[in-house]
């Protein structure tokens, strides 16, 4: 009998390996893949690490592979960053395997890498529509070994590759299940000596991440679908629930004590199990909202990160090559995220109040169980992490409104997965009340 709404989710998540001293192993992950070449993408501040010299170092010894290292990844990459990343890819190849070290950025830059190398046209080709053409790959990529030295973009668990179009100050993406990497290596030793401010904002990319998912639209109120329609983005169901709420739950945790570690100048040996944490939590958010999505303060970020004024936050400009202003994604993302989810509270009332339960286990944040409730919580670690209070504190104004709201609307594939329609009166209410938080 025919339905008019959705009847099935999917569900997909890489091969996983955790644990201290996870990334010393990768030569031997790749012993199954037979490679004889293989390419590894990282920035130019995880470089400095010696962490990427070092994995390529033991693929080398553990494959007899030859390993090339591309070390010029962009912090929040743009299409100009990602094309240059891809004409190395092509020009140095052809590749057996990719390993990715780094935050999201390197990571998504992979991403693109593997795609473009694979398969045939340009970059905006693949962009999410109605940005570029939104076309599907023709061909399979590469194993990718997905290697997060940052907690919490989850992208080596996504189908996802974000990256600013230059040109048209706009932050989108590419999706495609392809993408999602083959591996992901989550080696908590890696993450260690991130600062206090990438903590912070790589923290609440993971709070929002686990957060959207869990309050995105349920899978069976979508409509009813082919299975050539389905994309990764399926809405919230019962496998990426979980994921989500354990991700809430080890935040409430250690998201505080970690930053505060990383604030304190302390050796970060003493943070060992908060950062242990915080890396379970951005692996278990990602595995979440790669397959159920995320929705309205992503969809707001998008433009925020895109259209930066001269903001620069502490912490990252050693990171970037050219010292740029920018506005970190996880950041951009939390500047909107109480308003935002005060204004879905009435699509999901229940959800809203048993995310704020999981976020504030005991209750120290004041505030009714009703809209304001999440709301305030998020705004208590916001404040208590170091994030800047509201729009205002980055830059923006009033007159910004219009450009934002524009630049959001455009991420229709993100407030399709909203728990209720969305208008562009919504969108500008909510920018409009994230100037200041506090």
């Amino acid at each position: 009998m025919a339905t008019s709404t959705e009847t099935v989710f999917t569900y997909a998540a890489p091969s996983l390996k955790m644990g201290p001293g996870a990334s010393a192993e990768i030569g031997h992950d790749l012993l199954a893949y037979g490679v004889r070449r293989v390419l590894v993408v990282t920035d130019p501040g995880v470089a400095a690490t010696g962490h990427p010299a070092r994995i390529a170092e033991q693929v080398a010894a553990a494959t007899g592979a030859e390993v090339v290292v591309f070390d010029r990844a962009r912090v929040e990459p743009t299409d100009a960053s990602m094309i240059e990343a891809v004409e190395f890819g092509r020009s140095e190849g052809p590749f057996d395997a990719i390993v990715a070290v780094g935050g999201g950025s390197s990571i998504d830059t992979a991403k693109a890498v593997n795609l473009l190398v694979t398969n045939p046209g340009d970059l905006m080709d693949y962009v999410n529509a109605p940005v570029g053409k939104a076309q599907a790959p023709q061909h399979p990529l590469l194993p990718l070994v997905a290697v997060p030295t940052t907690t919490g973009t989850g992208a080596e668990s996504t189908t996802i590759c974000v990256l600013d179009v230059l040109a048209l100050e706009v932050k989108t993406g590419i999706s495609h299940a392809r993408l999602r990497p083959t591996m992901a290596v989550v080696d908590p030793d890696l993450t260690l000596t991130q600062p206090a401010m990438v903590t912070a904002s790589s923290g609440m990319d993971i709070l929002s991440h686990a957060l959207e998912s869990y309050t995105a639209r349920w899978y069976a109120d979508q409509p009813a679908k082919r299975p050539e329609q389905r994309v990764p983005y399926c809405g919230s169901n019962p496998i990426s629930d979980a994921w989500s709420e354990k991700a809430m739950s080890l935040l409430a945790s250690s998201f505080r004590a970690a930053v505060n570690a990383a604030r304190s100048g302390e050796d970060p040996s003493e943070a060992r199990t908060v950062r242990e944490q915080m890396a379970m939590a951005a692996t278990f958010a990602g595995l979440g909202f790669g397959n159920a999505g995320v929705h309205v303060p992503h969809a707001c970020a998008y433009p925020i990160a895109g259209r930066v004024k001269g903001y620069r936050p502490e912490d990252y400009v050693d990171h970037d090559a050219d010292g740029a202003p920018m506005v970190p994604h996880g950041m951009a993302v939390s500047l909107t995220a109480p308003e935002a989810f005060r204004l879905t509270f009435d699509a999901a009332p229940t959800r809203h109040l048993a995310a704020a339960r999981l976020l504030d286990p005991h209750g120290a944040v004041s505030a009714p169980d009703g809209p304001d409730r999440l709301p305030a919580v998020l705004a208590s670690i916001m404040r208590d992490v170091g994030i800047p209070n509201g729009l205002a504190a980055v830059g923006f104004g009033e007159g910004d409104v219009d450009a934002l709201v524009e630049g959001a609307w455009a991420q229709q594939r993100l407030l399709a997965t909203a728990p209720r329609d969305m208008t562009q009166e919504d969108l500008a209410g909510v920018l409009r009340a994230s100037m200041e938080h506090w």
